[in-house]
Protein backbone atom coordinates (compact mmCIF):
# COMPACT_ATOMS: atom_id res chain seq x y z
CA UNK A 1 0.00 0.00 0.00
CA UNK A 2 2.73 2.57 0.78
CA UNK A 3 4.31 1.82 -2.60
CA UNK A 4 0.95 2.43 -4.29
CA UNK A 5 0.60 5.75 -2.50
CA UNK A 6 4.10 6.82 -3.49
CA UNK A 7 3.40 5.86 -7.09
CA UNK A 8 0.23 7.96 -7.02
CA UNK A 9 2.12 10.94 -5.60
CA UNK A 10 4.69 10.75 -8.35
CA UNK A 11 2.09 10.39 -11.10
CA UNK A 12 0.14 13.37 -9.80
CA UNK A 13 3.30 15.44 -9.55
CA UNK A 14 4.37 14.56 -13.09
CA UNK A 15 0.97 15.61 -14.43
CA UNK A 16 0.94 18.75 -12.28
CA UNK A 17 4.33 19.90 -13.55
CA UNK A 18 2.94 20.01 -17.09
CA UNK A 19 0.07 22.28 -16.06
CA UNK A 20 2.17 24.42 -13.71
CA UNK A 21 4.16 25.69 -16.68
CA UNK A 22 1.05 27.42 -18.07
CA UNK A 23 -1.29 27.86 -15.10
CA UNK A 24 1.12 28.24 -12.20
CA UNK A 25 0.69 26.48 -8.86
CA UNK A 26 -2.98 27.35 -8.64
CA UNK A 27 -5.89 25.80 -6.71
CA UNK A 28 -6.92 24.10 -9.97
CA UNK A 29 -3.58 22.37 -10.42
CA UNK A 30 -4.38 19.23 -8.43
CA UNK A 31 -7.77 18.84 -10.10
CA UNK A 32 -6.25 19.01 -13.57
CA UNK A 33 -3.46 16.62 -12.66
CA UNK A 34 -5.98 14.13 -11.28
CA UNK A 35 -8.06 14.32 -14.47
CA UNK A 36 -4.98 13.65 -16.58
CA UNK A 37 -4.25 10.35 -14.83
CA UNK A 38 -7.90 9.32 -14.30
CA UNK A 39 -7.85 9.67 -10.52
CA UNK A 40 -10.87 10.92 -8.59
CA UNK A 41 -10.73 14.37 -7.06
CA UNK A 42 -11.33 12.87 -3.62
CA UNK A 43 -8.36 10.50 -3.98
CA UNK A 44 -6.13 13.32 -5.20
CA UNK A 45 -7.13 15.54 -2.27
CA UNK A 46 -6.45 12.72 0.18
CA UNK A 47 -2.98 12.38 -1.34
CA UNK A 48 -2.19 16.13 -1.29
CA UNK A 49 -4.62 17.70 1.21
CA UNK A 50 -3.20 21.22 0.79
CA UNK A 51 -3.26 21.05 -2.98
CA UNK A 52 -0.57 23.05 -4.76
CA UNK A 53 1.35 23.67 -1.52
CA UNK A 54 1.74 19.95 -0.92
CA UNK A 55 2.57 19.29 -4.56
CA UNK A 56 5.30 21.93 -4.54
CA UNK A 57 6.73 20.66 -1.26
CA UNK A 58 6.79 17.13 -2.65
CA UNK A 59 8.46 18.36 -5.85
CA UNK A 60 11.21 19.97 -3.78
CA UNK A 61 11.74 16.92 -1.57
CA UNK A 62 11.85 14.58 -4.56
CA UNK A 63 14.42 16.82 -6.25
CA UNK A 64 16.51 16.77 -3.06
CA UNK A 65 16.25 12.99 -3.01
CA UNK A 66 17.26 12.66 -6.66
CA UNK A 67 20.20 14.99 -6.02
CA UNK A 68 21.39 12.80 -3.14
CA UNK A 69 21.00 9.67 -5.25
CA UNK A 70 23.11 11.22 -8.02
CA UNK A 71 25.77 12.35 -5.56
CA UNK A 72 26.06 8.82 -4.19
CA UNK A 73 27.37 7.84 -7.62
CA UNK A 74 30.02 10.58 -7.60
CA UNK A 75 33.52 10.27 -6.17
CA UNK A 76 32.99 12.85 -3.46
CA UNK A 77 35.90 11.59 -1.40
CA UNK A 78 38.34 12.90 -3.99
CA UNK A 79 36.81 16.41 -3.87
CA UNK A 80 37.32 19.26 -1.45
CA UNK A 81 34.29 20.25 0.59
CA UNK A 82 33.90 23.41 -1.48
CA UNK A 83 33.85 21.30 -4.66
CA UNK A 84 31.30 18.91 -3.16
CA UNK A 85 28.95 21.78 -2.36
CA UNK A 86 29.36 23.22 -5.84
CA UNK A 87 28.70 19.83 -7.44
CA UNK A 88 25.59 19.32 -5.31
CA UNK A 89 24.10 22.68 -6.23
CA UNK A 90 24.84 22.14 -9.91
CA UNK A 91 23.42 18.62 -9.78
CA UNK A 92 20.18 19.92 -8.34
CA UNK A 93 19.90 22.62 -10.99
CA UNK A 94 20.54 20.04 -13.72
CA UNK A 95 17.69 17.94 -12.34
CA UNK A 96 15.39 20.97 -12.43
CA UNK A 97 16.31 21.94 -15.99
CA UNK A 98 13.45 20.04 -17.70
CA UNK A 99 11.04 21.88 -15.38
CA UNK A 100 12.55 25.37 -15.41
CA UNK A 101 9.28 27.17 -16.17
CA UNK A 102 7.43 25.21 -13.49
CA UNK A 103 10.20 26.23 -11.07
CA UNK A 104 9.77 29.87 -12.09
CA UNK A 105 6.05 29.69 -11.42
CA UNK A 106 6.77 27.90 -8.15
CA UNK A 107 8.99 30.77 -6.97
CA UNK A 108 6.17 33.21 -7.74
CA UNK A 109 3.84 31.04 -5.67
CA UNK A 110 6.29 30.91 -2.75
CA UNK A 111 6.79 34.69 -2.92
CA UNK A 112 3.19 35.22 -1.80
CA UNK A 113 3.04 36.26 1.89
CA UNK A 114 1.00 33.22 2.90
CA UNK A 115 3.58 30.87 1.34
CA UNK A 116 6.78 32.61 2.44
CA UNK A 117 7.33 30.31 5.43
CA UNK A 118 7.08 27.24 3.20
CA UNK A 119 9.62 28.74 0.81
CA UNK A 120 12.06 29.32 3.67
CA UNK A 121 11.62 25.75 4.91
CA UNK A 122 12.21 24.26 1.47
CA UNK A 123 15.39 26.30 0.98
CA UNK A 124 16.66 25.25 4.40
CA UNK A 125 15.98 21.58 3.72
CA UNK A 126 17.84 21.76 0.43
CA UNK A 127 20.83 23.47 2.06
CA UNK A 128 20.78 20.87 4.82
CA UNK A 129 20.73 18.01 2.30
CA UNK A 130 23.65 19.52 0.40
CA UNK A 131 25.77 19.91 3.52
CA UNK A 132 25.07 16.35 4.68
CA UNK A 133 26.05 15.08 1.23
CA UNK A 134 29.23 17.13 1.45
CA UNK A 135 30.12 15.32 4.66
CA UNK A 136 29.27 18.04 7.16
CA UNK A 137 28.13 16.77 10.55
CA UNK A 138 28.37 19.97 12.57
CA UNK A 139 26.06 20.18 15.57
CA UNK A 140 27.19 23.52 17.04
CA UNK A 141 26.71 27.07 15.77
CA UNK A 142 28.48 26.09 12.53
CA UNK A 143 25.41 24.02 11.64
CA UNK A 144 23.30 27.16 11.26
CA UNK A 145 25.97 29.44 9.82
CA UNK A 146 26.92 27.01 7.04
CA UNK A 147 23.34 26.38 6.01
CA UNK A 148 22.33 30.02 6.18
CA UNK A 149 25.22 31.02 3.93
CA UNK A 150 24.35 28.21 1.51
CA UNK A 151 20.71 29.30 1.38
CA UNK A 152 21.96 32.64 0.09
CA UNK A 153 24.27 31.00 -2.43
CA UNK A 154 21.64 28.59 -3.74
CA UNK A 155 18.73 31.05 -3.91
CA UNK A 156 20.72 33.73 -5.75
CA UNK A 157 22.17 31.17 -8.17
CA UNK A 158 18.69 29.79 -8.82
CA UNK A 159 17.46 33.23 -9.88
CA UNK A 160 20.36 33.65 -12.30
CA UNK A 161 19.86 30.11 -13.61
CA UNK A 162 16.20 30.74 -14.43
CA UNK A 163 17.14 33.25 -17.13
CA UNK A 164 20.43 31.71 -18.19
CA UNK A 165 20.44 31.21 -21.96
CA UNK A 166 24.19 30.56 -22.22
CA UNK A 167 25.51 27.29 -23.57
CA UNK A 168 25.21 24.56 -20.94
CA UNK A 169 24.25 27.26 -18.43
CA UNK A 170 27.84 28.43 -18.24
CA UNK A 171 26.84 31.86 -16.91
CA UNK A 172 25.00 30.49 -13.89
CA UNK A 173 27.81 28.00 -13.25
CA UNK A 174 30.33 30.84 -13.17
CA UNK A 175 28.00 32.83 -10.93
CA UNK A 176 27.73 29.87 -8.55
CA UNK A 177 31.50 29.63 -8.23
CA UNK A 178 31.75 33.35 -7.46
CA UNK A 179 29.00 33.13 -4.86
CA UNK A 180 30.66 30.17 -3.15
CA UNK A 181 33.96 32.03 -3.08
CA UNK A 182 32.22 35.04 -1.57
CA UNK A 183 30.49 32.92 1.07
CA UNK A 184 33.80 31.32 2.03
CA UNK A 185 35.40 34.73 2.46
CA UNK A 186 32.54 35.91 4.63
CA UNK A 187 32.71 32.76 6.74
CA UNK A 188 36.44 33.13 7.20
CA UNK A 189 36.58 36.87 7.84
CA UNK A 190 33.55 37.24 10.04
CA UNK A 191 33.14 33.68 11.23
CA UNK A 192 33.06 34.28 14.96
CA UNK A 193 30.53 37.11 14.89
CA UNK A 194 28.36 35.42 12.24
CA UNK A 195 28.32 32.18 14.22
CA UNK A 196 27.08 33.99 17.31
CA UNK A 197 24.43 35.77 15.27
CA UNK A 198 23.26 32.58 13.61
CA UNK A 199 23.31 30.43 16.74
CA UNK A 200 19.52 30.30 16.73
CA UNK A 201 17.20 27.92 18.58
CA UNK A 202 15.51 25.29 16.46
CA UNK A 203 12.08 26.89 16.74
CA UNK A 204 13.28 29.99 14.87
CA UNK A 205 14.21 27.84 11.89
CA UNK A 206 10.71 26.49 11.34
CA UNK A 207 11.31 23.43 13.49
CA UNK A 208 13.76 22.05 10.96
CA UNK A 209 16.73 21.94 13.30
CA UNK A 210 19.42 19.36 12.88
CA UNK A 211 17.75 16.78 10.71
CA UNK A 212 19.20 14.34 8.26
CA UNK A 213 17.93 14.84 4.72
CA UNK A 214 15.66 12.47 2.85
CA UNK A 215 17.41 9.37 1.69
CA UNK A 216 16.68 7.04 -1.17
CA UNK A 217 13.90 4.59 -0.52
CA UNK A 218 14.61 0.89 -0.93
CA UNK A 219 12.62 -0.79 -3.66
Amino acid sequence: MPDDLEDLRRRLLEAALTHAVFDGWSPLLLRRAAADIDVSQAEAENTFPRGARDLLEYFSSETDRAMLDALEQADLESLKVRERVSLAVQTRLDLLLPHREAVRRGLSFLALPQNAALGTQLLWRTADAIWWAAGDSATDHNYYSKRTLLVGVYSSTLLVWLDDQSEEQSDSKAFLERRIDGALKIGFRFGASINRLLDLPDQLCGGLGRRRPLRRRSV
